[in-house]
């Protein structure tokens, strides 16, 4: 008895997406993350104007105080309450913090040595400590302005090492200007988030701003690089640009999302860990830029550079002219399947003496090759002779056996 075969096991989501067994067309829908990253955006751009950003000390200056106390539940709210009551116009934007259970800091706008003295003696007492104890130090506003510049120039100087690099690596310019369209995207949305919670941007946002860029441009090299391979010989294949991108999104979609998932997961907690546990400070600074910012990457890797990257190359004119030669081709092959029919071909059995006829069935779409003007036309009776096909499938007449011709 034989055995039943063995059923066929499923294959992993990762394999079919692959081998493009099963696919999503992203790029198709490149007008759906279009408006998604619009309406995000525009929002970040309204947060930014509107309620702007609150900046550190160390890029606005101003006085830094720390001092030894217990913390309490209201340890931020009661400090804030002793600078602001002081009257002091300079003290009133006031920002207290927390670092750990036994510290207090409280940041100033920029005072004269009278002030300091006044700040210094009122945290003081209310953290039960001697004016001595209590540790400040001045930052200049031309310190924070210096830091402010050099920080965007470095961000100019980056992006233009980064379209460099992709174009010297991929030899696309078009792939250089859709990574940066990406690596803005990402930045006004990461900076408009700042705006909208009213987290501080300090020194470590910018280290965190930097890495999410890193992390951006990692993944964008990604897809890029299998966009490059599955569109290699594009004009010797029957797929279109646009079919080669989404098919490399899909194979890099799952990687991807596990590399986003293992990534945010030690960032979620830095941010946990930073916003409930040790209150505001360079922890939630930087975790929430690290947080949001490879989110934003991953999706703006797929959803955006790619499609980006696919609409600039398809406007190219060598890559019109190719689509519209598989368009051609595919209605010209449309045509062939709703004309040609399934005929019978009139075959001959020659003897010496008698001739025999039989009726074969025969697709006439095999008969001539694609570029073949005409197909072959049949007689009055519906018949297609031999000699009207091509000598791949003419049937050559055969000589019968003396045993069949004694029949006869």
């Amino acid at each position: 008895m034989a055995t039943a075969p063995k059923k066929r096991e499923k294959m992993r989501i990762a394999h079919r997406l692959y081998t493009g067994e099963i696919s999503y067309d992203f790029v198709g829908h490149r007008k759906v993350w279009y408006t998604v990253s619009g309406i995000l955006l525009v929002v970040s751009i309204l947060a930014i104007l509107l309620r702007g950003l609150q900046l550190g000390i160390e890029f606005k200056g101003g006085v830094d105080f720390n001092a030894s106390t217990t913390v309490t539940a209201t340890t931020v709210d009661d400090f804030r309450r002793v600078v602001e009551g002081l009257g002091i116009p300079d003290a009133a934007d006031v920002t207290v913090t927390t670092v750990g259970d036994h510290t207090v800091r409280v940041e100033t706008g920029a005072l004269n040595d009278d002030d300091v003295v006044t700040v210094r003696d009122a945290i003081a007492e209310k953290a039960g400590i001697t004016p001595e104890e209590v540790d400040y130090s001045r930052i200049g506003a031309s310190w924070g302005q210096q830091i402010t510049n050099q920080a965007l120039i470095a961000l100019g100087v980056f992006l233009l090492l980064v379209m460099l690099l992709i174009w010297i690596y991929f030899r696309d310019f078009k792939m250089s200007i859709a990574a940066i369209l990406a690596l803005v995207h990402d930045l006004i949305i990461t900076v408009g988030i700042y705006a909208l919670v009213g987290f501080t941007v300090a020194p470590a946002t910018l280290i965190g701003v930097l890495t999410i860029l890193g992390y951006s441009l990692y993944d964008t090299v990604v897809v890029f690089d299998k966009i490059r391979e599955n569109t290699r010989d594009l004009f010797h294949t029957t797929r279109t640009y646009s079919d080669g991108a989404n098919l490399a999104v899909n194979q890099v979609l799952v990687r991807s999302i596990n590399t986003s998932i293992i990534g945010v997961l030690p960032v979620s907690a830095l941010l946990f860990v930073g916003a409930f546990v040790l209150g505001s400070g360079p922890l939630e600074d930087l975790g929430l830029a690290l947080f949001v910012g490879m989110l934003i990457g991953a999706y703006s890797s797929i959803f955006i550079a790619t499609p980006l990257l696919t609409q600039m190359r398809e406007a190219e004119p060598e890559m019109k002219e190719h689509r519209e030669r598989l368009a051609r081709r595919a209605a010209r092959a449309a045509r062939k399947g709703d004309a040609v029919a399934v005929v019978p071909v009139r075959t001959a059995s020659v003897s010496s003496t008698t001739v025999t006829t039989t009726a074969e069935p025969i697709d006439l779409e095999a008969a001539y090759q694609d570029e073949t003007p005409a197909p072959a036309t049949a007689d009055s009776l519906g018949w297609v002779t031999a000699d009207q096909l091509s000598p791949a499938t003419r049937v050559q007449p055969t000589r019968q056996s003396r045993s069949q011709r004694k029949k006869n």
